[in-house]
């Protein structure tokens, strides 16, 4: 797909983000290599995540992108106490490095805890998501920013964390996953 061109799916929804930048289908064996990272602290999988990330979105970086945020998608506090880590974190890290970009971390907080996502629809996640994520604005006005996780399946989660950042006054905002659910 070319850039600025979106999937039939999002062709009938208004996003509150400018593209969803995925370099792999998630599907086998992507699918292993972030649930190992993700459940299992196979941290090595952020960095080639990271690296096929900064690789696929760094050469059409907007020029003027120097003020570019990178920002990822946070966890609720308990559940990161829970798994020891946020694995968007561990990728957004090794993007922003290799971007030579600021890795803003207290952008965008998780101010609600939700339920697991898995086995929800998008509506349900949705109505899950809702009023999660606050974002600083002292931090995102005015700035561009690259939000970065590990997976979109339904966009919910996306669309709820950008939402924030836009309301919290960014300017322009990304999200850079490492995989995209397909269909």
């Amino acid at each position: 797909m070319a850039r600025g061109e979106r999937c039939a799916r999002c062709q009938s929804i208004e996003l509150p983000y400018e593209r969803c930048l995925a370099p792999w289908a998630y599907e086998f064996p992507v699918t292993r290599l972030v649930q190992a990272l993700k459940y299992e602290g196979a941290l090595a999988n952020a960095r080639v995540f990271g690296m096929r990330l900064a690789a696929a979105g760094g050469d059409a970086m907007e020029p003027g992108s120097e003020a570019t945020l990178i920002v990822p998608v946070p966890l609720h506090p308990g559940r990161l106490v829970e798994r020891g880590f946020n694995q968007s974190r561990e990728i957004a890290r090794v993007v922003a490095r290799s971007l030579d970009r600021p890795l803003v971390e207290p952008a965008l907080r998780r101010v609600r805890e939700t339920a697991h996502q898995v086995g929800l629809s998008r509506e349900e996640r949705l109505g899950n998501l809702r009023g999660a994520f606050m974002a600083n604005a002292t931090i995102v006005a005015g700035k561009r920013v690259i939000l970065v996780d590990d997976v979109v399946t339904t966009g919910s989660t996306a669309a709820e964390a950008a939402t924030a950042l836009v309301a919290a006054g960014a300017t322009h905002v990304e999200v850079w996953a490492a995989a995209r659910a397909l269909g």
